[in-house]
């Protein structure tokens, strides 16, 4: 499935269930205008929530107004403890540039859907990707490796729609606001992510201050210290309290970003090679990252972490080539894991309005001199009158 013509032309069944991904959005949206404007009559709207910015009040009104089914999955901690946690020990970032986001959350999107389109005797899966963006190759990788045999893919492929033509049609099916769509948004608990609109060119990109949400100071934003401990690779605690990890990354996207710290933005490929922009807030993500860092040099040998630095960079490429259900990945993670055993203990962080310092670097199991003259002196055995 590439085009709308495929949606037109195509006898998958008006009456048989027809699975779409929707995050209600503008893309997302207009799908489900066409396929009920088509005469699809079992359409099942599925919503991943990852801890995107729309609200589940918002969405079911979409639905309920094109009449359409609406499955909302609460996947919030899955999302961090299978996929983020994962991306933290393989310091998932992709070529020195910006830590990684929607890679994360398509596969699981991807597997959800499908799982979906068994239950409920589905054979088509349909997606809103188009050639510009790389969540096409990321979902459709998933949904293949996943070994669904039906129908997938997305009919903006081969077939794009401009949005004034998307707003004006949805407009005229009473979905007035998606007038107010200026940028295409990406959000999960981990990352905000915009991109299109008045984001497309690279040479002239202002971000709007009204996009940001979390790495936006506050007009007190003085000094403050933050501790943030990890055992065997995994954020567990912040300022000597217990978190689980989704309230650990909440509360430092918050915290971190009230002093301007974790935006992003870069320039990734696409399948054919070429460039587009996109533009993160990450808060959590920064401090996180560099904590993680920080205690794996404290704790492994320097040619370990070499030759863990390319196998991350390994990671990486599988996970942005829509691979993460493959073999290759998979193994990457099992090396990863396997350093991420001896990464314990703390690092105490100063932020200041733009700006993170370490303070203090406490591994449980440090390989680091804390006083470089009495090493000195023992490690020569020889003793000085």
């Amino acid at each position: 499935m590439r085009s709308f013509r495929d949606l037109d032309t195509n006898d998958l069944g008006r009456g048989r269930p027809v699975v779409t991904l929707f995050s209600g959005g503008l893309d997302s949206s207009y799908l489900l205008h066409r396929l009920a404007r088509t005469g699809y009559r079992n359409i099942h709207a599925v919503s991943v929530d990852v801890g995107d910015d729309e609200t589940t009040t918002e969405k079911q009104r979409i639905a309920d107004s094109l009449g359409v089914n609406l499955h909302i999955i609460d996947a919030r901690e899955t999302f961090v403890h299978e996929f983020v946690r994962p991306a933290i020990s393989a310091q998932a970032v992709y070529l020195d540039t910006h830590p990684i986001s929607s890679s994360l959350s398509r596969p699981l999107i991807a597997r959800l859907a499908v799982q979906l389109a068994r239950n409920i005797g589905a054979h088509t899966v349909l997606h809103t990707a188009n050639r510009s963006q790389n969540t096409l190759r990321r979902l459709n990788g998933a949904i293949g490796l996943l070994g669904f045999s039906g129908v997938y893919g997305s009919p903006y492929e081969l077939d794009p729609i401009s949005r004034d033509q998307k707003i004006w049609e949805l407009k005229q099916a009473g979905l007035e606001e998606m007038a107010g769509r200026i940028v295409s948004g990406d959000s999960n608990l981990w990352c905000r992510e915009f991109e299109s609109g008045i984001l497309d060119d690279p040479e002239d990109h202002a971000v709007p201050d009204h996009l940001y949400r979390w790495s936006v100071m506050t007009a007190d934003t003085a000094e403050e210290v933050v501790e943030v401990r990890l055992r065997a690779g995994v954020p567990v605690a912040v300022d000597g309290r217990a978190l689980p990890l989704t309230e650990l990354i909440d509360e430092l996207n918050r915290r971190v970003g009230s002093f301007g710290i974790g935006r992003y933005s870069g320039l990734e490929h696409l399948a054919g090679g070429e460039k587009v922009l996109e533009i993160r807030e990450m808060p959590a993500a920064c401090l996180l990252l560099r904590t993680y860092r920080h205690l794996e040099t404290a704790v492994l040998d320097a040619e370990t972490i070499r030759e863990k630095m390319h196998v991350e960079q390994v990671w990486v490429r599988e996970a942005l080539e829509g691979r993460w259900f493959g073999e290759l990945r998979a193994a990457c993670q099992k090396f990863i894991e396997t350093c991420a055993e001896k990464v314990d203990g703390a690092v105490r962080w100063r932020l200041t309005a733009g700006s993170a310092q370490t303070t203090g670097i406490l591994a449980d199991h440090p390989l680091y001199l804390r006083n470089r003259e009495d090493w000195e002196q023992h490690s020569t055995g020889v003793v000085h009158a």
